[in-house]
Formats: C-alpha cells, sequence, structure tokens
C-alpha cells in the first residue's frame, strides 16, 4: 500500500522485515501453542524490490527443531502488478523460541537424550 513505501514506490525494508517476523511466529506456531518469541534473524539481503499494486509472498518452513526453540526459513516473493512475474525478493532464516510464563519452555522431548521410565 501507499503508505508503507517511500518516494520511489517501493515498500520500506522495515515493513518487510515485520512481516518475515509475523510469518516465522505463523510456522513457529505450528509446533506448539506457546508464546513464541524471535530470537534471531539471520542474514537479510534485498534482491528486488516490492513496489505499490505487488502482491507478496510469504513462504515459510521449519529447518530445526530443538528443545525450546525452531530455526525456520522464510522465502519473500512478489508477483508484479502488471506482469505477474514473481521474483524473488529476500530470504531469512529466523530462530523462534517457545515461552511460557515468560521462560524459554519444552515444546517437545530432545531425542538426543535418553528418556527415563
Amino acid at each position: 500500500m501507499p503508505r508503507e513505501t517511500n518516494p520511489y514506490g517501493t515498500i520500506f525494508g522495515g515493513i518487510i522485515l515485520s512481516h518475515i517476523d509475523q510469518a516465522g511466529f505463523v510456522e513457529a506456531r505450528r509446533h506448539g501453542d506457546l508464546d513464541w518469541v524471535t530470537a534471531s534473524i539471520e542474514h537479510v539481503d534485498f534482491h528486488a524490490p516490492v513496489k505499490v499494486g505487488d502482491v507478496v509472498n510469504y513462504i515459510s518452513r521449519t529447518v530445526r527443531l530443538g528443545r525450546t526453540s525452531v530455526s525456520v526459513e522464510i522465502r519473500v516473493e512478489a508477483e508484479r502488478f502488471h506482469t505477474h512475474e514473481t521474483v524473488h525478493v529476500t530470504s531469512a532464516q529466523l530462530t523462534m523460541v517457545g515461552m511460557r510464563d515468560g521462560e524459554p519452555y519444552p515444546f517437545r522431548k530432545c531425542p538426543c537424550r535418553k528418556q527415563d521410565g
């Protein structure tokens, strides 16, 4: 939308980062009903701009499951308004931590440890 763009008619990078963060939450939420928070976002390079009128897709997938955290990869693509061409905008990997009562919360048993009983 125009209010999210700079004078050149392209979306602010911070808007894309905010949406990446939200997409990371949605993917992490699939692994448990917790308060998921972003611990880190790895390397984000913008390869192409998003222009007014483009449709933006955030494609997420889980790449690692820990005991209290998940690593999520987000790929951002823009479908151009006039040509319908799809372009790769950016990709990022986020580490999301599952929280409960303000503390990291194990949402699954770690397969690397022998369980008692």
